[in-house]
């Protein structure tokens, strides 16, 4: 099978497809959405996927604001993942993607619109949707049904034309690269934990969960607090 990076050169949508899903677990509307925001603003941009220097400089940045399916189409697209510092997330719960140069700091923003989107849902599609995954009370027919209509909406999604977006050049300001900090031991747990996030207790060092102290977490619907006494 071509690698990875050579089916997004060659602008292969299905078989980039398929490697999200292999990563993402399955083939959903929003998955195929992230693919295809990630093509048109890696072709705005004039860059390709990162390659090995360019994730170790973190010279491109996948800057995403939701934390949904679409994050992971992004991801396997752009290659800008959590994991090597060139994805970054900001909470504000809208289907977009910019994709900046760390270089200049241009970057190309691509939204969708769920609403403007719907035409591409056939009818019943998003009830059943309501039933089965949002109030989680679905037959398993509903689910193999739904399944199979996600997969065949997220094939429509993975070929719109470039009208169905919101497209715009966008100057962002610098973000730093990702800093290396040391470590200090916990002195509860024993495990090692970074140094910033480490509190000191009569002089020593505790990680937050040791200490009860309140730590953010990103879940389902964002950034929230968690923890604490």
């Amino acid at each position: 099978m071509p690698t990875l990076n050579r089916l997004v050169e060659e602008r292969d949508l299905e078989g980039i497809l398929e490697y999200a899903r292999e990563f993402h677990g399955h083939v959903c509307p929003y998955l195929a959405l992230g693919v295809r925001a990630s093509l048109l603003a890696m072709e705005e941009l004039g860059v390709g996927r990162l390659d090995y220097s360019g994730s170790v400089d973190e010279s491109i940045l996948a800057i995403v604001e939701v934390n949904s399916c679409f994050t992971d189409g992004v991801q396997v697209t752009t290659g800008c993942t959590l994991g090597n510092n060139s994805l970054v997330y900001f909470d504000l719960g809208k289907t977009a993607l910019t994709l900046v140069k760390r270089s200049t700091w241009e970057g190309v923003r691509v939204y969708a619109d769920a609403e403007k989107l719907a035409k591409y849902y056939p009818p019943g599609a998003r009830e059943l949707f309501n039933k089965v995954i949002r109030e989680r009370r679905g037959t398993p027919e509903e689910r193999a049904k739904l399944r199979e209509l996600w997969e065949e909406i997220g094939h429509r999604m993975l070929h719109l034309p470039r009208e169905e977006f919101k497209v715009e050049r966008v100057k962002v300001p610098p973000i730093e690269q990702a800093p290396i900090f040391n470590s200090v031991r916990c002195s509860k747990c024993g495990e090692l934990v970074m140094e910033t996030r480490a509190v000191y207790i009569d002089g020593k060092p505790f990680c937050l969960r040791c200490a009860g102290e309140k730590y953010l977490g990103v879940v389902g619907r964002g950034i929230v607090e968690l923890g604490g006494r």
